[in-house]
């Protein structure tokens, strides 16, 4: 999986295949012509309602990881590769995947389709505006915000103080520059001067509603519901109470469709929505994974970055508002990251360690233990790369054995899960779908939100204890006031450390980790709990990976992968 000169790019793998028109993807899956609402030959909204009832629902799939590391997990290329090999053997499959961000696209990534011979198409559509769902959703929070500055305009007959609007402006791009601003400058015309700011679209609570959101009605009832800031007597003032529910609901009115692609090797692929596992609950939308489970035998879905995060995050706050409960999850990991969790720097992961190999090990067993505490048993996916020798991929094999967990080397990237790259992982799925375990929620509603923390904080990463600043004490009083202490807990965190401090590696202990802040995102129906320097408006890099897209002569996308 190493990029070798003579190896081809993602890009040149995805161009060199013939894509199927999505009407047969569509047909393979079950679902009748007039359901689809084509965006051109190879992507296609569906209309749920024109659906056919399910004789029998399928059963979900969670792919989810260790902590994440700059390496490289592979995670989005395994689940579709998994999807593809189980479809391989003989299972009606499909896979529900989160749409990209543009802004971490032009940043950092370049592209987030999966990779190799296990990619979903048409990469440059998807990676780039793909069918205007992100747009739309920045068009109803913008809507939102431009209502509440004109009420306040006008005469604020709902008493909003200015000081303590909550609900921001955003945008789908990494623009450090907006993150605080002034608005309403210019004179007594140009609106109340107040301060602002702006997050990226995929940390917006509209993107969280949208994502969590049953069918058309649930998303406007949890419009009407989210919370846009506080009056001058500092009670809440929603959505409902501006009436501005309607529109945002019409703005969303096709976006809400899920949108189906298919993979590298025409399994049929749902991608729809994409909440930042880092801010937000970081899974696919509620709707996308329900009608793939009304058309699939099996679903294979994922969780942003590792099971601390979009696992607890898909278990607690997903699953427990939607039937979407996981029957088995998988865990990847791959010999490169475990050596980087055992100390070893990033330019010298391809130099055989055993012994990195076994300080990086107690990441993934902390991880392992987090999905039996839901309930479940995990299958560990060992993503293959090229640089890996025999001997560490048979060490961390025999870990797993010893462990009494499942687990199977991949190279889906290298020789697709359509090919035979993933057939030792389908089987050990399959085998554990055989005796699937019972899924579980980490902790009761009915427990204060503080202890909510706590719990994860002890039970998931391990850590001694949990510390509030001021403020954060401030607000759990003020969200048991206001009737929101049932909710659960998003932990806004850091992806790469159990702990706050993204430079804290592999299995620390006896930790604090210090929440600054809590959101009430009541539209979502969770409370999020700031940790760290956590930021909802990203920039953009040294050397973006913007510089180097453009057109080619032919008017085609290069530079993504």
């Amino acid at each position: 999986m190493s990029a070798k000169a003579t190896t081809p790019s993602d890009l040149e793998i995805a161009r060199a295949v013939t894509l199927r028109p999505i009407e047969e993807i569509a047909a393979s899956a079950g679902i009748p012509a007039d359901a689809l609402e084509l965006y051109g030959r190879y992507k296609a909204k569906i209309d749920v309602e024109r659906l056919p009832p399910a004789d029998q629902l399928g059963r979900v799939v969670l792919v989810s990881a260790i902590s994440p590391t700059p390496a490289g997990e592979g995670k989005s290329t395994l689940t579709v590769g998994l999807a593809d090999s189980l479809a391989r053997a003989g299972r009606r499959t499909m896979v529900a995947l989160r749409e990209p961000s543009l802004g971490p696209i032009l940043g950092l990534k370049g592209g987030a389709t999966g990779g190799g011979r296990s990619q979903v198409l048409p990469m440059e559509d998807i990676n780039l505006h793909f069918t205007g769902d992100f747009h739309a959703i920045t068009s109803a929070n913008n809507a939102l915000c431009a209502l509440i500055d004109n009420h306040v305009f006008h005469g604020n007959e709902l008493g909003i103080d200015p000081r303590r609007v909550t609900f921001r402006r955003v945008m789908d791009m990494n623009d450090r520059a907006l993150r605080e601003i002034v608005v309403g400058l210019g004179g007594p015309t140009q609106g109340v001067p107040r301060q602002d700011g702006f997050d990226i679209t995929v940390a917006s609570e509209v993107m969280a509603v949208f994502c969590l959101a049953k069918d058309a009605t649930d998303l406007a009832d949890r419009l009407a519901r989210i919370t846009i800031g506080y009056t001058y007597s500092r009670k809440p003032v929603t959505v409902a109470d501006l009436g501005a529910e309607g529109v945002m609901a019409m703005l969303l009115k096709d976006a809400i469709k899920p949108n189906l692609v298919q993979t590298i090797a025409g399994t049929p692929a749902l991608i729809h929505g994409g909440p930042f596992a880092n801010i937000a609950h970081g899974c696919n939308s509620v709707i996308a994974t329900t009608t793939a489970r009304r058309l699939a035998e099996i679903v294979v879905t994922e969780a942003g970055f590792g099971a601390d995060l979009g696992a607890e995050k898909f278990v607690d706050i997903k699953a427990r508002s939607a039937d979407v409960a996981p029957s088995v999850v998988v865990l990847v990991t791959t010999v490169r990251a475990l050596k980087m969790h055992g100390g070893v720097p990033k330019d010298c992961l391809a130099e055989p360690d055993a012994d990195a190999l076994a300080r990086g090990m107690p990441n993934l067993a902390r991880h392992v233990a987090t999905v039996r505490r839901f309930g479940l048993e995990p299958v560990v996916a060992v993503n293959r790369f090229s640089s890996d020798s025999t001997e560490e991929l048979d060490t961390v094999l025999a870990w797993c054995s010893r462990a009494g967990v499942r687990a199977a080397v991949a190279d889906v990237w290298g020789r697709g899960g359509g090919g035979d790259g993933g057939d030792e992982l389908a089987r050990e799925v399959l085998a554990a779908l055989e005796a699937p375990g019972q899924c579980r929620q980490l902790y009761p509603l009915a427990l204060p939100v503080d202890e909510k923390i706590r719990t994860i904080v002890r039970d998931v990463y391990g850590g001694a204890d949990v510390e509030f600043s001021d403020l954060a004490r401030r607000q759990l009083a003020q969200i048991e006031e206001n009737g929101w202490g049932g909710l659960p807990v998003c932990m806004a965190k850091t992806q790469y450390s159990f702990t706050d401090d993204a430079t804290q590696l592999g299995a620390p202990e006896g930790f604090t980790v210090h929440v600054r802040e809590l959101w009430p995102r009541t539209g979502a129906g969770f409370i999020v709990a700031v940790t760290g320097a956590l930021m909802t408006m990203p920039g953009l890099p040294a050397h973006p990976a913007a510089l180097r897209m453009r057109l080619d002569d032919d008017g085609r996308p290069v530079g993504l992968f």
